[in-house]
């Protein structure tokens, strides 16, 4: 990999050279970064070139830690819609606001770029075997990108997962283990199994990679933004490695020269799982915690990828938001009915932050903000009639539809 230098670790600085199955620093077991030669991008990565390249993630293949000879890519993940959202943002009170859909990906979340990326590596590594622990989108995205690709899979999921969500690891034939536990347990059981059968890991706060493929989320808003960025990208936390490795994204491009600022992060987590976002308000070293809210896919206690995490929001002067299980419904209602845009608790608990910040003056009216929907609706079914309601039910009869309807 001619743009690739080598696999820094954050901890201790050490490098290591960047093979396919890499996963923590052989020195300290700090975290891995893969280090670009900018110098080399920076000669070759042009918007002539990528007016060329299909409408993927791997458009950006300059940007990113693969051989020019992979050929692993089944499903066609990225690119996913950016809408500017006026009515939605005449109801939070903004001026300029608009919504990356990321819940039309393959099968539905933003962890289909971490899933695609895994299969590329692994195939690179010359495995044949996938594994990770997920609270349900990292291992749904893990099992139907494998499926196409041909690579068996062991995921290991908590028993709170979504039905929606296993049903889609049941439908692409991965090999479920529902772990009677918290993420903690189930991150725990399948590290071990990873290291007992030598399964290709996919586990995004251990795989240095997986953030790589996670980037190209915020790779793409600035292209959709022709490279003039917003001055706010919120984005729903869990283990930290989506928030992560959408800074390493805006990182790399100013890096390159191809935008001349850094968007602020919005760091939204729930208020009844926030490690991330309590360390950074209190700028104190990262406190467990338990694991009470529907938003599963960011119900981690333990994240793994805290440290990148809290870099990023540091780094780019972020602002961190807490918002309410209450607050999630009511903003995946409001997204819905103003932008048409259906998303999992998860998925819309960036935009419930924003909607927070705005109402606590933390950010301003006239801000231009972006907020991504990580996962699509459809994933968690009972939450979502939890947040619009029942329909109507009546007999065939149009004197009682008249008399509910009163029109």
């Amino acid at each position: 990999m001619k743009n690739v230098i080598s696999a820094v670790c954050i901890k201790c600085g050490a490098e290591h050279e960047a093979t396919p199955g890499i996963t923590t620093c052989s020195k300290c077991g700090g975290l891995l970064d893969i280090k670009y030669d900018y110098a080399y991008i920076k000669k070759n990565f042009t918007k002539e070139k990528l007016a060329q390249r299909e409408l993927s993630m791997w458009r950006y293949e300059e940007l990113l830690p693969v051989t020019g000879e992979a050929k692993i890519k089944k499903l066609r993940v990225g690119w996913s819609p950016m809408y500017k959202a006026d009515r939605l943002a005449e109801a939070i009170g903004l001026e300029n606001l608009w919504v990356k859909d990321d819940g039309i990906n393959p099968t539905a979340s933003l962890k289909d770029r971490a899933s695609s990326m895994a299969v590329v590596k692994a195939a690179e590594a010359g495995v044949d075997t996938i594994a990770c622990s997920s609270t349900g989108n990292a291992a749904s995205s893990l099992a139907g990108n494998s499926a196409a690709a041909g690579f068996k899979t062991y995921i290991f999921v908590p028993d709170r997962a979504p039905k929606g969500k296993v049903a889609q690891l049941m439908i692409f034939g991965a090999n479920v283990i529902t772990v009677k536990g918290s993420y903690e347990d189930t991150f725990r059981l399948s590290a071990e199994a990873i290291d007992r059968w030598h399964w290709y890991n996919r586990n995004a706060a251990i795989n240095p990679y997986l953030m790589e493929g996670k980037k190209t989320v915020a790779l793409e808003i600035a292209e959709q933004f022709d490279f003039k960025m917003p001055e706010y990208v919120a984005i729903s936390v869990g283990d930290g490695c989506t928030i992560a490795g959408a800074w390493k994204g805006f990182k790399d491009l100013y890096a390159i020269g191809a935008i001349d600022r850094l968007p602020r992060l919005i760091s939204v987590q729930s208020t009844g799982c926030y490690p991330i976002n309590k360390a950074f308000a209190e700028n104190k070293p990262l406190e467990h915690m338990e694991e009470n809210t529907i938003a599963d896919s960011i119900a981690v206690g333990v994240p793994r990828n805290a440290d990148k995490a809290l870099n990023a929001i540091r780094e780019s002067n972020g602002i961190a938001v807490n918002v309410t299980d209450e607050e999630i419904l009511d903003t995946m209602r409001l997204v819905g009915r103003t932008c048409g845009v259906f998303g999992e608790p998860a998925g819309s608990a960036g935009t419930a932050g924003v909607r927070k910040a705005v109402k606590d003056g933390l950010i301003p009216s006239s801000a231009t903000v972006c907020t991504v929907v990580t996962g699509n609706g459809l994933k968690d079914v009972a939450n979502a009639i939890k947040a619009a309601g029942e329909p109507l039910n009546i007999a065939p009869d149009m004197n009682e539809l008249v008399k509910y309807l009163k029109i």
